[in-house]
């Protein structure tokens, strides 16, 4: 417990005599201090008890007295020690009474008790105090290192809980809460993830002091890693400031979480090479090869129905390169996937390939759930943004994902082709991200926007086009109708509104012009699609 001046005032030794502000008694002392100055409040920091002889003040003229003692509150001295028997043989009634307007403790000493001695005894009481709280300090350190290395980080933050007698929690890189101490604090710390999600923002390591959800909370936000970016936060709530010994007791808290998450993070590393290896082994159609190496490290996930995602961005290698895998977009989609499989406890397969991010995930789980969302909350923005030409295209810094169909081991081969060519159709769109189901539900039609079937559809009807703008006679038109008639004469004459022999004519100028026949169903589908990719100009 810190010193009081109810305690200076029970020290045997000193003999103190209360005259004024009894009700003040409670408040700790940081320091004592003689000063016969008129005016000490310059050289006073706060929580000192002043002791004077009153060599330099007329201690008998009440206003002196009341602004004096006004200017001693304000600066925060916590008490005022008055020497009897030097210059007054004892404390005038003004200084009394100024002290009992302001509530400010006055101290009577006696004369045989020197300025030193209670000097002294505040220094000793200071240095205990300060002594216990580096002892407590060391002995919760002790402590939350022993439950980190028993229980865990759960563990460490009961610890911690009980060393400030409050609440502690800790969240995961995208803001998550993973675990409270106690249970009942869940509720409470998942209201400040929008707190600790702007901590992340700023360079790591930082902290900062928020008002907590309940009246009674003062809560101190700490990040946690040693990279640029924070990779977790720690949260403590408490009914009021933390003390030195409290203070200890956080600071090594952060120290072993931030140990923990950078070892947490070389296991990682370590992970995905495994899973990088396991994934060329599923795709070289080597299940059984792949689940001997995988072992237990990804539970069932290679016995029941996975999905694969491939994502790409034009800033991955640039920003991996640099080590920072949470700046970029493929960061924050493998930080969106990985915390949502820790959270509901489901394996996760989760590989950086070149300029690319292949995740292998539980069919329905919670991982492809999450990058789904991931996927339309940035679709959202751009569309906020005015983004609304779904043919223009993706632009080379911005997400693009492709998911295949649910598939077994067998088939992990042809999962990733579909996810490729998903990916393909989501970047040529302009979205963010497609799933192969929806290719075959779908129509081709939006893939003729591509520059190459463009030209290839422009060269093929170029003749047609040519022989048209002499006016003598409408063969692009003609074999629209016809085509999309199946080559119904009546039907496509009549949608036309000539004769079926003018048809028949200007069918027989158009295999003439091409010099292909309209009986080759290939040359019909050729024609087909290359009416469809122009029939926007």
């Amino acid at each position: 417990m810190p010193l009081t001046l109810a305690s200076l005032a029970h020290h045997s030794a000193l003999k103190l005599t209360v005259r004024a502000g009894e009700d003040g008694l409670d408040v700790p002392v940081r320091w004592a201090h003689a000063s016969e100055l008129a005016d000490p409040v310059p050289y006073m920091e706060g929580g000192e008890l002043l002791l004077i002889t009153a060599l330099k003040l007329d201690a008998e003229d009440a206003a002196a007295m009341r602004r004096y003692v006004k200017r001693l509150v304000e600066a925060g001295v916590v008490g005022l020690g008055f020497a009897v028997g030097v210059h007054y043989e004892d404390i005038p009634e003004a200084l009394v009474d100024a002290a009992r307007q302001e509530g400010l403790p006055l101290l009577e000493v006696p004369r045989r008790t020197p300025f030193l001695a209670i000097s002294k005894a505040v220094s000793a009481a200071v240095a205990a105090d300060q002594y216990r709280a580096v002892t407590a300090g060391f002995a919760a350190q002790r402590e939350l290192t022993r439950q980190a290395l028993t229980g865990g980080p759960e563990g460490l933050l009961t610890a911690l809980a009980t060393q400030v007698d409050g609440w502690a929690a800790l969240y995961d890189a995208s803001g998550a809460v993973v675990a409270t101490a106690p249970e009942w604090a869940g509720r409470r710390a998942a209201r400040l993830t929008a707190d600790v999600r702007r901590l992340r923002e700023r360079a790591a390591p930082a902290s900062s002091v928020v008002a907590g959800p309940e009246d009674d909370d003062r809560v101190e936000l700490h990040t946690l890693g040693t990279g640029r970016r924070p990779r977790a936060a720690l949260a403590v709530g408490t009914a009021a400031a933390l003390g030195t010994a409290e203070r200890y007791a956080v600071h090594s808290a952060v120290a072993l979480l931030t140990l923990t998450t950078e070892r947490s993070r070389s296991l990682h590393a370590a992970e995905q090479r495994i899973g990088a290896a396991v994934l060329r082994m599923l795709l070289a159609g080597e299940p059984d090869h792949a689940r001997a190496v995988a072992g237990h490290l990804y539970g069932g996930l290679l016995d029941a129905p996975f999905r694969i995602v491939v994502a790409e961005t034009g800033t991955a290698p640039a920003a991996r390169a640099q080590g920072d895998p949470n700046g970029n977009a493929l960061g924050a989609l493998e930080e969106a996937v990985e915390s949502a499989a820790a959270r509901s406890g489901e394996a996760v397969l989760v590989v950086p390939d070149g300029e690319r991010l292949v995740v292998l995930a539980v069919d329905g789980g919670a991982a492809v759930a999450a990058c789904c969302d991931h996927a339309a909350a940035l679709e959202a923005v751009r569309g906020a943004g005015g983004a609304h030409e779904p043919l223009m295209g993706a632009d080379e810094d911005e997400l693009v994902v492709g998911l295949s169909a649910p598939a077994g081991p067998i088939a992990a081969s042809a999962a990733y082709k579909q996810a490729g060519q998903a990916l393909s159709v989501a970047r040529r769109r302009g979205r963010v991200l497609v799933e192969h189901e929806q290719m075959a539900a779908g129509s081709v039609v939006p893939l003729l926007a591509d520059d190459a079937v463009r030209a290839f559809a422009d060269g093929l009807l170029r003749p047609l086009n040519e022989h048209d703008a002499t006016g003598r006679g409408d063969l692009v038109a003609s074999l629209r109708a016809w085509l999309s008639r199946h080559g119904q004469w009546d039907a496509a004459a009549a949608d036309l509104g000539v004769h079926r022999h003018t048809l028949r004519y200007r069918m027989r100028r158009v295999e003439e012009i091409l010099g292909r026949s309209l009986d080759d169903p290939d040359v019909r589908m050729e024609l087909w699609l290359a009416l469809k990719a122009t029939s926007s100009d």
